[in-house]
């Protein structure tokens, strides 16, 4: 079975949060890049990564150096911007087929979660939902002990799929 971790980070927790997931599963790795970042450098980027997302932004993502068709299963990792996922995946899910597929879906969030997950799951309606997981901040806050609640739940997700 291959495995595939999709994520997109600005601040760098989902990226951990990918990264324990894609050691403990064995998996492979891709990061949504868009060609034009957010400026990473003041508070003002949470306002227009938020902007983007409430107008449903698709930014132009560089090439993908893998295809997610390849994949049996697939976690997906966003952070949480205006109660929703970050324009990245936006643009990944318009532009890629992961109808039918096994997905895992986890995301980092600030606080304010909302009705987040609904249009997440929205999102990968056409795919197999495996499990879904939230954290808060874990670079900040708990980064220890959200990094091992990372490898749990990777292994549970890996229990739940037939060899």
């Amino acid at each position: 079975m291959k495995k595939l971790v999709i994520f997109y980070s600005l601040d760098g927790n989902t990226r951990l949060i990918a990264e324990t997931i894609s050691e403990t599963a064995g998996a492979d790795i891709l990061e949504l890049k868009p060609v034009k970042e957010i400026t990473r450098n003041n508070f003002l980027k949470y306002f227009a990564g938020g902007k983007d997302a409430i107008l449903k932004a698709e930014p132009e993502l560089l090439p993908l150096e893998l295809n997610s068709s390849d994949y049996d299963l697939i976690f997906i990792g966003t952070p949480v911007w205006a109660w929703t996922y970050a324009p990245a995946l936006r643009t990944f899910f318009k532009n890629n087929d992961i109808k039918d597929k096994r997905v895992a879906l986890f995301y980092c969030h600030g606080g304010g979660e909302r009705n987040f997950i609904e249009k997440f799951e929205e999102a990968v309606k056409d795919s197999k939902i495996l499990g879904k997981i939230g954290f808060k901040d874990p670079v900040r806050n708990e980064k220890e002990k959200d990094v091992a609640r990372a490898r749990e739940w990777a292994v549970e997700i890996l229990k739940a799929v037939d060899f």
